[in-house]
């Protein structure tokens, strides 16, 4: 037991656990996740980036290095919704036929929520954090990294180039693929991914045994999209109700949302979401933050 001259003592270091305490909480990377499994950079108060990473090979047992997930986050007039979606899973998902009614309808207005509420997509590998400058602890682990199709399209055009004198690339081989460079910036309040590239592909480390030892020490991808991770339909059906104020019967006129001139935009977390949805703007690859950030504040509200 502690006493009150070590108290004392302790004080100047405490406060500076104190301070760091505080800056995870409003730090804009933070979005209450509670699983020390997820890993992502973090940004510096101009929310700039910059990290390190090489993906790793689908875990023992799997057939695929990543995980791919479809989800929601919007608000109604009843409160948020925040849910996986059951099309991850092949399965009719309640808010996909909403949409799809609404779409139908002919009505611009509906066409209008039917985008709001779209289903978001993200994916999560396992990667080997080479470089993490804002916490060098984490350098040499094995995380699970989430991110959406604007890191993936780079991947993707890694593995089939564009031209005929480039050669495909696997990056998550342990031995040809490739280190990725996260370089994000932000541009007009939205993180943006453009300058994130891959590095010359080369081994990951010239140690076999140590190799091996990064793979075993994968987390399980299958285990992010089991059906445990899902609400039932009859559930989700429940809370979208609540959420639009719907009834069973019918589908009211939709609530008022601004005309927004972009077709395929995910809402981005650095900017809440009113009541009355404004316009989202342009972001690159935030789908995950979003829905992050909207978990947050659903919890708190």
């Amino acid at each position: 037991m502690s006493t009150f001259a070590d108290m004392k003592k302790q004080r100047k270091s405490n406060l500076t656990s104190l301070i760091k305490e505080t800056e995870k909480i409003t730090s804009p990377n933070v979005f209450g996740d509670t699983d020390d499994r997820f890993w992502r950079p973090e940004l510096d108060k101009s929310g700039n980036g910059y990290a390190v990473v090489r993906f790793l090979p689908a875990p023992d047992g799997e057939d695929l290095p990543w995980a791919r997930m479809w989800n929601h986050g919007f608000q109604g007039p009843g409160g948020w919704y925040i849910e996986n979606s059951l099309t991850t899973l092949g399965q009719k998902d309640p808010v996909s036929e909403h949409n799809s009614q609404l779409w139908n309808s002919g009505i611009e207005a509906n066409k209008e929520v039917a985008r709001k509420q779209k289903r978001r997509l993200n994916y999560t590998a396992n990667v080997y954090i080479i470089k993490d400058p804002a916490h060098p602890e984490n350098e040499g682990q094995v995380k699970f990294y989430r991110f959406g199709k604007k890191i993936f399209d780079k991947i993707n055009d890694l593995m089939n180039p564009e031209f005929e004198d480039e050669s495909p690339v696997n990056p998550f081989d342990l031995w040809e693929g490739a280190n990725f460079k996260m370089k994000i910036r932000k541009i007009e309040g939205y993180s943006n991914y453009d300058k994130s590239e891959f590095e010359t592909p080369t081994a990951l480390l010239d140690d076999e045994a140590r190799l091996e030892e990064i793979w075993k020490s994968e987390f399980s991808l299958k285990e992010l999209v089991s059906t445990d991770k899902f609400k039932t339909f009859e559930e989700l059906k429940i809370k979208l109700d609540k959420v639009l104020g719907l009834g069973t019967e019918n589908i009211p006129p939709a609530f008022s949302l601004p005309k927004d001139k972009t077709e395929d935009v995910p809402f981005d977390g650095g900017v809440p979401i009113q009541t009355t949805p404004k316009p989202a703007a342009e972001s690159e690859d935030n789908d995950e933050e979003a829905l992050g950030y909207f978990q947050k504040l659903a919890e708190t509200a």
